[in-house]
């Protein structure tokens, strides 16, 4: 079975609303979150049940598989379940640093350009900034947001300079911030 697309995959609905408990409100359906972000799965299946949503192990590991951006990760014998990044609530989810290449990319909407170059790069209610590693991705995370625009980021003088840098279980690339001097727009 290929990988389903997040807004057309049959379980697209789930998925979702899955996102929106193991990221930021895993109280909705009456679980909390360890200190890396774990949540029991038995629970975590009885709670999305409740809030109304078809669930059921087998439908939650073809969620976790088949995600277009590996949002999600079991541990080894899935009796736990997290999100990889992206929360806005405060978690360890065990980054390890890592030396990014030389160049990430960061994509936004055009609407946002001014005050990027003015502040930089935020976090924006999350607790990293998240980059790519290459144009293709950063421009469809852009697309998200409205009009895109795709700004380079020299995260290789940034990580020279002291500031660190974390890889996601799927290969997001993580910083506290970006400031205006590492950022150069790009031509798309």
């Amino acid at each position: 079975m290929g990988k389903h697309n997040k807004d057309t995959g049959k379980y697209s609905s789930t998925s979702k609303f899955i996102s929106l408990v193991l990221r930021h409100h895993p109280d909705v359906v009456g679980i909390s979150l360890d200190n890396h972000g774990w949540a029991d799965v038995k629970q975590f299946i009885a709670g999305i049940k409740k809030a109304g949503h078809k669930i059921n192990m087998d439908i939650l590991e073809e969620i976790v598989r088949t995600d277009e951006k590996g949002r999600y990760s079991f541990n080894e014998d899935k009796t736990l379940i997290r999100a990889n990044q992206g929360h806005s609530i405060h978690v360890d989810v065990e980054l390890q640093e890592k030396e990014p290449p030389e160049i990430l990319y960061h994509g936004t909407a055009g609407r946002s350009l001014g005050k990027i170059l003015s502040d930089g790069l935020k976090p924006m209610g999350r607790l990293y900034v998240h980059l790519s590693k290459d144009i293709d991705t950063a421009l469809q995370v852009g697309q998200r947001h409205g009009k895109p625009i795709v700004l380079k980021v020299h995260s290789g003088e940034m990580y020279r300079n002291g500031i660190k840098f974390y890889l996601s279980e799927n290969g997001v690339w993580l910083v506290n911030n970006v400031e205006t001097k590492y950022l150069e727009e790009t031509e798309i």
